[in-house]
């Protein structure tokens, strides 16, 4: 699995609809979600024609029943894009709007019933599909796994990644390949790890499918672009990743040019010539580890990585591009700033790391990369680049170099990202749909402003149970859509206050954290 060098990922070709194509050789698909209510007709088409005019070519609606998968029959010759229906918990409703859409997303978690069969659930959609030329994708959530999945191998990414073979392989059985596969969590480190073992998996077993990449309740404003980026990214270095989606609890039009961005920078990384290496002894590119070095003046070891320019640096560095293989002047008590004018930087940082460890060089390695300070994509083309480092194990520290800006802020949120150090609260919220059971936007605002002075907490706020519960489990607090008007509260996994008022959930939620003693008044 080659780390350094952007080179695509080779796979099988899909299409949908009657112009986009997904996969092969064709560039990377972007898509969005909307968040009216399906069964409103009009909303769904203005929200589409937004969403279209952003750049997207494909575009998602949720049908939770047969009624709304019959509004898709509606909306769909009203429009001049593919759609994609989103089905959980409903095969029926799954089988409707198999007629009305160009793709299906089935989530293998919910789709069939506790000890039902897959095969018995799939073939009459697969007859469907097959009849009308309709792709399916097997889209897996991390917190939405099956009983059975759950009791065999627990939220693991062993287990999201058997969640996905076991409709794969049935999908092939019945000889039906119009399929992509994505696999999702709101932890970037739990779904870089497990699209990589699922392409492992999927290539040993000679069913390269396109895969579709998200982050999951990455959130909103920087918080949200920057997590998504250091997730999405990182895999688009390697070449994986044919179709994504920026999931952001905005208007799904701004989720566009975050995705967009993101395809273009990365993209001249792809043009680059490739970058002769070899890994150090040990190194597991699906599973990386933290790339062993000795602490020098606070920094290296087993330390937290640091932000350069933030952080008190006391130990002489010394400043190394990445092209050179001369180590000798390095002593033993000096920091590296290794820097790169490669065209892909990412991929001989990393080259470079690797070669000096072959070397015997085990210093701290600081990564710097410069960047245009009045570039509005700043922080997108950061969190993809460093997050890339981080996620693959190189994690001493980090230098955004944006002179004339102070990038100290930045630095942290893409750390965060990357789980490797808390400097704040973390939101995990969902893009909004039309399971949303309230008004997200403004309701994630009212939350963040009574409780984001709660330094290192997360806290969750979905819109529904479908996925809310299981993909906000990473999360110390959830507040979740229960019914119009209506909020549950969860602390941790478990759900500690059902139906509440809306108007009074978020003095519950503050009761909540001060009842497990992690309340702090604001200053």
């Amino acid at each position: 699995m080659d780390l350094i060098n952007c080179k695509r990922r080779s796979c099988k070709e899909v299409t949908v609809g009657e112009s986009v194509r997904i996969g092969g050789e064709n560039p990377i698909v972007v898509q969005s979600m909307t968040s009216t209510s399906t069964n409103d007709i009009a909303s769904s088409i203005e929200q589409i024609r937004k969403i279209t005019e952003a750049g997207a070519t494909l575009v998602r609606l949720t049908a939770q029943g047969v009624r709304e998968a019959e509004a898709l029959a509606k909306i769909r010759p009203q429009v001049n894009v593919p759609l994609v229906a989103d089905i959980h918990f409903n095969p029926r409703a799954a089988l409707a709007a198999a007629e009305a859409v160009d793709k299906v997303r089935i989530n293998p978690g919910n789709f069939c019933r506790p000890g039902a069969g897959i095969e018995e659930a799939l073939l009459p959609l697969l007859a469907i599909a097959k009849r009308r030329k309709v792709a399916l994708r097997i889209g897996v959530n991390h917190g939405s796994l099956s009983p059975e999945i759950m009791e065999r191998y627990g939220d693991t990414p062993e287990g999201m990644v058997e969640s996905a073979m076991q409709f794969i392989r049935m999908c092939a059985k019945h000889d039906f390949h119009d399929i992509v596969v994505s696999i999702k969590a709101s932890n970037t480190v739990v779904m870089v790890r497990t699209v990589r073992l699922l392409v492992q998996t999927m290539a040993k077993e000679n069913l390269e499918y396109p895969l579709h990449l998200g982050v999951t309740e990455a959130g909103d404003g920087e918080d949200g672009r920057v997590k998504s980026a250091v997730g999405i990214g990182t895999l688009l270095y390697q070449g994986i990743g044919d179709t994504i989606r920026v999931s952001l609890s905005e208007n799904p039009e701004k989720e566009v040019p975050v995705a967009r961005a993101l395809l273009a920078h990365i993209g001249k990384a792809a043009k680059a010539s490739e970058i002769t290496y070899s890994y150090a002894n040990g190194y597991n590119p699906i599973m990386p580890e933290r790339l062993a070095s000795r602490e020098v003046g606070g920094i290296g070891g087993e330390t937290q990585p640091i932000v350069w320019g933030h952080d008190k640096v006391t130990a002489p560095t010394r400043e190394f591009n990445a092209a050179s293989r001369d180590y000798s002047s390095i002593h033993e008590h000096e920091i590296i700033i290794l820097s790169s004018s490669h065209s892909n930087q990412v991929g001989e940082l990393q080259a470079a790391r690797h070669a000096m460890i072959q070397s015997g060089i085990n210093n701290p390695v600081v990564m710097k990369i410069s960047y245009d300070a009045s570039d509005p994509d700043l922080a997108i083309k950061a969190a993809a680049d460093f997050g890339a480092l981080l996620l693959n194990g190189h994690q001493d520290g980090i230098f955004i170099d944006a002179p004339g800006t102070d990038t100290s802020d930045l630095g942290l949120s893409i750390l965060q990202a990357a789980r490797l150090r808390f400097s704040k609260t973390e939101f995990i919220s969902c893009p909004s749909c039309g399971r949303t059971m309230f008004d997200l936007q403004q309701t994630l605002k009212a939350v963040k402003g009574a409780t984001s002075h709660l330094k290192g907490l997360k806290i969750g706020v979905m819109g529904c149970i479908v996925n809310g519960p299981g993909e906000m489990a990473d999360a110390d607090y959830g507040y979740v859509g229960a019914g119009v008007g209506r909020i549950s509260l969860y602390r941790k996994k478990e759900c500690v206050e059902r139906n509440l008022p809306q108007e009074e959930a978020i003095e519950h939620l503050i009761n909540l954290i001060k009842a497990n003693g992690e309340w702090q008044e604001p200053n």
